[in-house]
């Protein structure tokens, strides 16, 4: 007779939920659970990862890419240093309100409390990265019920959430909870109800949205699945859409009123947009940084939010409507008036389009080897119009930011709160989980290469030949240093580049993919990037474009303050090691602005 085990019945329960693969890496912690996935044929399937962390990134990079209603990514881990790897990655999905499970081993129930080896508290170890739920499963009969809720309140809180297991329970006999006193039964499944607003308090917004004459719309990843009602509300009101970074896929960018990201990595028509309003709309954001938004005194404001917990939040607004964002605009259209008056519109449209114009005109500003926005400018004149794009922190995400021009359904994401180093290949890894065959880019900058992308790109080698569609390109920007950071310490601190923190050790990475079975191009000329991303986007194969940029273009946002720019130059007084190049191309670059 067959024993059904307590990590026999894990993976049955995962199966019944529709997962299709968990992200882990093994160890002694987790092997009664290793063994369940052997006797499964591997259902769902374990991918391996090469370190725990990367596991985490690529649940995220799932969750984030597959459907808003879908189902969490799933991380697995062993006992002690495994559990203690996954936490960056949880906690950028808590920062980013990104569904993920974590399944951890730990130590047998005997051991705890003993010092015994890889033993560490580990419900206080989560107990803030998966503050709303964290679990250990000590009999049998409990592993339902905290698997379900795991996976509930993941979705439902938008959140990670920890499932512990000893390594003693993996192994027991499965026993279901009873019909009986301090037993929880558990069932399957979850039906989503759409979240319809307070009549009143739409009322009430449309009022004060009518009653504006500039108004502005920020729209943020919450508005994802809304672009029609967004765009709706844009037309009657005559206003102009900023899009948080988190939210760059929201709208494409191809829409003459869109005026890009905002904040420190926005567009020039945002900043102007928002200093000069009078109303604002804000749609399923948290933006943080106040100081991009109207002065507090300046306008009259809405907020419309699935989460009443984040709700009134960044910003003293006059109605604050909890709801889903389709549904409660659609509530609001048939209120609003529609505005004579387009010049605002207008005016925020001639910006947009000056905008571009200035974006390409830096783009193609001549450095020593290649202009890094380069890169991104060539990329958006033929990204496939359904691609799935992650950016790395850095100053990838600057380029990813204000370069890149999303259209038709092509989707992005980044680690938007954390801004961790290291999950752009990771998250593309887990977008091609949840989306096989769709085109995936990794944007990532050498630092975070070296950190971890180059180890994940075995991973992208040992799996790839299995997706519907094989392209996923990592593009590499080779420049030898931690450039956001020593942009960081010359424009906000007056301090010039720290050569033995900055510097990075040089290496192929094109080389490195090719041993790994991948494609690959080294790019040293300007000239040679647009045919380098047709071959990569073409390729049979997942390819990776190692391109040499240059360090000294600045990534100084067109909003920079007099402060910043006074603290730069006196880095460069101290005797900063780049400053003829950065003073050079700094010039070149500000000057595409002042003559477009």
């Amino acid at each position: 007779m067959t024993t059904t085990t307590v990590a026999d019945q894990l993976l049955a329960r995962l199966r019944e939920w529709g997962v299709k693969q968990v992200f882990g890496y093994p160890g002694d912690g987790i092997n009664g659970i290793l063994g369940a996935f052997s006797r499964a044929d591997d259902q769902p399937r374990f991918i391996q990862s090469r370190h725990e962390e990367m596991s985490a990134f690529e649940a995220v990079g799932h969750a984030k890419f597959s459907d808003r209603h879908g189902l969490p990514g799933v991380c697995m881990a062993t006992s002690g240093p495994g559990a203690i790897h996954l936490l960056n990655g949880l906690y950028d999905a808590k920062l980013d309100h990104v569904p993920v499970v974590a399944i951890v081993g730990q130590t047998n129930r005997t051991a705890m409390g003993g010092s015994y080896q890889q033993e560490v508290d580990l419900l206080s170890l989560f107990k803030d990265v998966a503050s709303d739920y964290v679990q250990m499963v000590t009999v049998p009969q409990q592993l339902p019920n905290v698997l379900d809720r795991a996976i509930r309140v993941a979705m439902a809180r938008r959140a990670p959430t920890a499932i512990i297991i000893p390594n003693d329970v993996q192994e027991l006999e499965y026993a279901p909870p009873e019909h009986a006193f301090k037993m929880v039964p558990s069932s399957l499944g979850i039906s989503w109800p759409t979240v319809d607003p307070d009549g009143e308090g739409v009322r009430r917004a449309a009022d004060v949205l009518n009653a504006g004459s500039k108004v502005a719309i920020l729209v943020g990843q919450g508005a994802r699945g809304a672009a029609a009602e967004v765009s709706q509300v844009a037309e009657l009101l005559g206003a102009g859409v900023a899009k948080a970074l988190l939210g760059k896929d929201v709208l494409s960018d191809e829409l003459p009123w869109v005026t890009g990201s905002i904040g420190l990595l926005g567009t020039r028509p945002s900043y102007e947009m928002m200093r000069d309003c009078d109303t604002l709309l804000t749609v399923g954001s948290s933006f943080p940084y106040t100081q991009f938004l109207p002065a507090l005194d300046q306008a009259r404001a809405v907020q419309i939010d699935l989460d009443g917990s984040m709700i009134g939040m960044r910003y003293p607004y006059e109605v604050n409507l909890v709801g889903d964002a389709a549904s409660t605009l659609r509530a609001l259209i048939p209120l609003l008036e529609r505005k004579d008056d387009r010049g605002w519109q207008e005016g925020l449209c001639a910006k947009v389009d000056e905008w571009w114009r200035t974006m390409e005109a830096e783009a193609l500003v001549e450095a020593d080897p290649i202009n890094p926005m380069r890169i991104f400018h060539e990329f958006s004149r033929i990204a496939p119009e359904n691609a799935i794009l992650t950016s790395d922190s850095g100053s990838a995400a600057n380029w990813y930011a204000r370069q890149v021009r999303m259209r038709g359904t092509m989707r992005g994401s980044l680690s938007g709160t954390l801004a961790t180093m290291g999950p752009a290949v990771p998250y593309a890894i887990g977008a091609k989980f949840a989306h096989p065959d769709r085109p995936v880019i990794a944007f990532e900058g050498d630092g975070a290469m070296q950190m971890n992308g180059m180890a994940e790109l075995l991973t992208i080698s040992r799996y790839w030949q299995e997706w519907d569609d094989p392209r996923l390109v990592v593009v590499v920007l080779h420049n030898n240093d931690l450039n956001q950071v020593t942009w960081e310490l010359r424009a906000m601190g007056g301090t010039p580049k720290f050569v033995e923190s900055q510097a990075l050790p040089d290496v192929s990475y094109a080389d490195f993919a090719r041993s790994a079975g991948l494609g690959a191009t080294v790019v040293t000329d300007p000239d040679q990037l647009a045919g380098a991303w047709e071959t990569a986007l073409g390729a049979d194969r997942p390819y990776l474009l190692d391109v040499h940029c240059d360090p000294d273009v600045p990534p100084i946002p067109p909003h920079a303050t007099l402060e910043q720019m006074t603290d730069m130059a006196k880095a460069l007084i101290k005797g900063d090691t780049s400053r003829w190049g950065v003073i050079k191309e700094g010039l070149k670059t500000k000057a595409q602005e002042l003559l477009t």
